[in-house]
């Protein structure tokens, strides 16, 4: 379970799934029973001593207007996809619930910037853009024999990395049926590598709750 302070006050807190039931039993214990509430995230509880906490719905679980249907939804069993991409690194994968059960890695060099000027630099910038090219092709490739076959089994595709990467990848026509899935969450995760990719599958499962005191909204 991570913390992470919220902008506007208050805390970020990923619990995983199969912990969800007793953070909520722990939050009653501390402030009171709340009054819950269906919001377009996930559930807000309000309890008795203005403590609030936003439980936000994981990519791929349907939605939920009480909390003991939200608790069995968040630990009920999933298909996922996971596409993870960065400048010329990319990862996807398959998890049946926290297991990743497909998965490749593939890295293709791309040159960084360079300071250099005139007609150096605009020598070295085509051809770092034909780099970035080479390895969208690539990770487009990987997308097409890995996650699109499986497509019809998954609950969700959730992307991390630099977003224009996963962008790229996702505007080819034939991931069209993957692009459709695709979560509004988007992984925070370094350079794409296989450890990293197992890393994000509980990221990609996990229950995102703030929680503050009531009426300390956002400035």
């Amino acid at each position: 379970m991570g913390f992470r302070a919220a902008a506007g006050g208050g805390r970020w807190v990923d619990v995983a799934p199969g912990r969800v039931g007793r953070w909520v039993d722990g939050f009653t214990d501390r402030h009171g029973p709340p009054a819950v509430t269906s919001e377009a995230y996930g559930l807000m509880l309000v309890a008795p001593d203005g403590e609030t906490a936003e439980l936000h719905t994981p990519p791929g679980v349907p939605e939920t207007a009480d909390l003991p249907g939200f608790v069995a939804a968040v630990t009920a069993p999933r298909r996922l996809g996971l596409l993870l991409a960065r400048k010329g690194a990319v990862a996807v994968g398959v998890a049946d619930g926290d297991e990743l059960t497909v998965s490749k890695v593939d890295t293709r060099y791309v040159q960084g910037r360079t300071a250099a000027g005139g007609w150096s630099q605009q020598r070295f910038a085509r051809r770092r853009d034909n780099q970035a090219k080479a390895a969208t092709a690539d990770a487009v490739d990987l997308a097409v024999r890995l996650l699109l076959p499986a497509v019809g089994t998954l609950a969700a595709l959730v992307c991390g990395g630099d977003r224009r990467a996963v962008d790229a990848v996702l505007a080819d026509r034939r991931l069209a049926p993957l692009a459709a899935l695709r979560a509004e969450r988007l992984l925070d995760v370094p350079e794409p590598r296989h450890a990293v990719l197992v890393a994000a599958v509980a990221a990609a499962r996990a229950v995102h709750i703030l929680v503050r005191q009531y009426g300390r909204a956002p400035s």
